[in-house]
This record gives C-alpha cells, sequence and structure tokens, in this order.
C-alpha cells in the first residue's frame, strides 16, 4: 500500500510542475489522496485542518470546471 500512495503521490508532483499533462492519471492520483485524506479526518480530530495546497485546488476545479462546462 505504502507503494501505492508514492505512485500516487507521484503522479500528482508531476502534473503540478508541468512533468505530465493533467490528464485522467492525475486526476485520478487526486482522488484517491484526497479520499485517504477524508478518511484521515474521519479517523482523528488531529487531521481535521489538513487540506491540499492552494495549487491541487485550483487545478482540481479547473478541471471540474472543464467537465461542467
Amino acid at each position: 500500500m505504502e507503494s501505492r500512495m508514492k505512485n500516487e503521490i507521484e503522479i500528482l508532483r508531476q502534473g503540478l510542475i508541468g512533468q505530465q499533462p493533467v490528464d485522467d492519471a492525475v486526476l485520478t492520483s487526486a482522488a484517491v489522496l484526497g479520499d485517504r485524506l477524508e478518511m484521515l479526518k474521519q479517523s482523528s480530530p488531529l487531521f481535521e485542518a489538513v487540506s491540499f495546497s492552494p495549487d491541487v485546488e485550483a487545478m482540481m476545479a479547473q478541471q471540474l470546471t472543464a467537465v461542467v462546462n
């Protein structure tokens, strides 16, 4: 599982820095990591304030807007 998480993080990082286009793989990685973050938040109040960076949030919002339009 640790290897899979590192892979998801690396795919998302590459999309953020432009090494890879923001495609389905990047967005899927962001969604997987978002689900994991939500599970952490539910498991302990220590994680309540943890969130994605503004860059990740903007990337996800931009893609959501593109899908809706």
